[in-house]
């Protein structure tokens, strides 16, 4: 019997938890050349700018940068195309009507490898404001100071 290695990240958008309320998340498959998914099991992706766009019924990540891949050679792919995300038709539509609302963000949060395909987190997220993140700080630290005060 052969053991499932558990979800591998290549990639995190530490910045979305900071900048949003995440509502829902969504696992997507991405569609990928192949140099592309050589890059990305390189670790060489950012995610931090990027974000989703529904059209056509069809959902897109648009601006993540996907470096080019060393070994390339012509055929090597534009590191900031817009690539499609494999999703099901009803989560498209919730997506869909999640975009419509004024003050929301379908943004990227993790990239990871699931048996062996690159997959996607995405967020459905509310954008903070400036003393919402400072709540968040403030929080942060109220809880790392008692777990360093009972951990003595």
């Amino acid at each position: 019997m052969k053991k499932e290695k558990s979800e591998n990240v290549l990639a995190q958008n530490r910045k979305a938890n900071h900048d949003y309320f995440i509502k829902e998340t969504y696992e997507a498959g991405i569609a990928l050349t192949g140099t592309e998914i050589k890059s990305v099991r390189a670790r060489k992706i950012t995610l931090r700018d990027g974000y989703v766009q529904i059209h056509n019924g069809s959902a897109f990540l648009e601006n993540v940068h996907i470096s080019e891949y060393t070994h390339g050679n012509r055929y090597n792919h534009d590191p900031l195309r817009s690539r499609r995300l494999l999703l099901h038709k009803t989560e498209l539509r919730h997506l869909a009507k999640a975009q419509e609302e004024r003050g929301i963000a379908i943004i990227p949060l993790k990239v990871y490898l699931k048996k062996g395909f690159a997959k996607i987190l995405i967020g459905v997220g509310q954008g903070k404001k400036q003393y919402d993140k400072r709540e968040t700080i403030k929080k942060r630290d109220q809880e790392r100071e008692l777990r360093r005060k009972y951990r003595v």
